[in-house]
């Protein structure tokens, strides 16, 4: 139970900031709840779970703008242009995002095979777990390295969005089933150097994280069967409350700090703890 008390905790703390709440999850695991082994397959399946947490912290603190697409989602062709533009947004991104994210994962936890060359993801952290630390630890770097580099390039509204804006978020968005690569990171980043302006960016890629949350626990629990039980709500309880508590003081903090330096000192962390 205090494993998954800690890592609904972390997921909760996290989520909202540019750095891999699902890397940060993987780190935890390895270091200090592994030493029966590692299943790649098994932590991804625990950290989506966990996101339920703050898919539902998500999902209240933006219920107002939840409910008004909703309503334009049925009544397409009456809602506002700028609803429609924004439901188009996140439908086409969502696809895009769950076909290519399903596509890498399977890479992940299945193996790949080139000729003589298979590879294995849970055998390669049964042997080195340092190997996968060393991968998240990168990919940290790189998270916080573009957050620091990007700047808002313009000042489109949301309403703005186009089916371009679409398929290069919905591609962005699929690499955060990489562990280490956040995922409200990468889309605000990306959403940035299209030119949207900060706020527009943050709203739209929390709108983007709910149905792709949300389809990702429907599909894993349909193959996999329901994870739930008393310690892992136990879990989902604490990353809904710790997500509830902090989303509004970290999107008020997002406008005055850059968050990409948390990613950054995870990052060396990360890479300096596999020579200890």
């Amino acid at each position: 139970m205090f494993e998954y008390a800690v890592l609904g905790i972390i997921q909760g703390l996290t989520e909202w900031l540019p750095i891999s709440s699902e890397g940060i999850i993987f780190l935890t695991k390895l270091t200090f709840f592994s030493q029966d082994g590692f299943s790649f397959q098994d932590t991804f399946s625990l950290a989506l779970f966990l996101h339920l947490g703050t898919f539902l912290a998500a999902l209240i603190y933006f219920r107002r703008d939840v409910l008004r697409l909703t309503r334009s989602f049925f009544h397409f062709r009456q809602s506002p242009s700028a609803d429609r533009r924004v439901i188009v947004f996140l439908v086409i991104s969502t696809i895009l995002s769950g076909g290519f994210g399903i596509g890498l994962l399977t890479f992940l936890s299945g193996g790949f095979s080139i000729g003589l060359l298979t590879l294995a993801v849970d055998t390669l952290l049964a042997t080195s777990p340092k190997v996968i630390t060393l991968i998240i630890g990168l990919l940290l770097l790189i998270t916080g390295g573009l957050g620091l580099t990007v700047r808002s390039r313009g000042a489109r509204p949301e309403e703005s969005v186009s089916i371009a804006d679409s398929v290069i978020l919905g591609i962005l968005q699929s690499l955060s089933a990489l562990p280490g690569i956040s995922r409200s990171g990468i889309t605000v980043a990306g959403l940035l150097l299209r030119g949207l302006d900060d706020q527009a960016a943050l709203r739209l890629s929390f709108l983007m994280s709910l149905p792709i949350v949300l389809g990702g626990n429907i599909i894993l629990n349909l193959k996999n069967g329901l994870i739930f039980n008393f310690p892992a709500l136990i879990g989902l309880a604490l990353s809904f409350i710790f997500g509830l508590l902090t989303i509004h003081l970290l999107l008020r903090l997002a406008r005055r700090i850059s968050f990409a330096w948390f990613a950054i000192i995870f990052g060396m962390l990360s890479v300096i703890s596999i020579f200890i």
